[in-house]
């Protein structure tokens, strides 16, 4: 039936519980699923991930898919490049807006924890949470310390953004009229592929 209504479709395997497995046989067992589930999957591409709810795993899963879901992404990535540029910011994330998956990233200076999408996510998905027992809705938040601020506000119908900035000659006000400028003009790059689902609205 796939392979009749949807010949192109991308199919993706998780490979769950993967916690269960002794460490030192993890990446056998993998590779041994993940061949037959190639194999049983063919002709069509089958993308297989190992994962486990104890970890980053699923989390970095579901973003993958949802990334490779995204008809657009290399221009959009170029946009967001673009905008961190000429904001002059540490980093930039896109979230959808109802996961709060990282659907993508602009990374101008490097930092050291490869987990903080997930526990970025974790932490606002719970406030989110809290805002809803409040009768509130979650519209945005700044984080500011000596080293760093960090903006996360409304972007697109889809999505959340999130700039994070360590120059402190730049004023918050400034930064937060930059995405509410940038804001247009990626709404603009939605909706030219909204016949196609450009980033999946959930």
């Amino acid at each position: 039936a796939i392979l009749q209504n949807s010949p192109d479709a991308k199919v993706f395997c998780l490979v769950h519980k993967m916690d269960l497995v002794q460490d030192d046989q993890r990446d056998m067992i993998f590779r041994e699923r993940e061949e037959d589930l190639k194999r049983l999957s063919k002709p069509l591409d089958c993308t297989c991930f190992a994962t486990s709810i104890w970890d980053e795993t699923l989390y970095k899963a579901w973003s993958s898919i949802v990334y490779q879901l995204i008809p657009n992404v290399q221009q959009l990535e170029a946009n967001l490049t673009n905008f961190a540029n000429i904001i002059e910011a540490d980093e930039v994330l896109l979230f959808e807006r109802a996961t709060f998956l990282v659907i993508s990233h602009c990374e101008r200076k490097h930092h050291p924890d490869i987990h903080r999408f997930e526990k970025i996510s974790n932490i606002i998905k719970q406030f989110k949470l809290s805002c809803s027992k409040l009768a509130a809705t979650f519209q945005g938040m700044e984080v500011s310390n000596k080293n760093f601020s960090a903006f996360i506000d409304v972007f697109t119908s889809n999505t959340y953004v999130m700039v994070v900035m360590s120059d402190p000659t730049i004023p918050s006000a400034a930064t937060l009229i930059n995405i509410k400028n940038a804001r247009k003009h990626f709404e603009k790059l939605e909706r030219v592929d909204s016949g196609h689902s450009s980033i999946a609205s959930r």
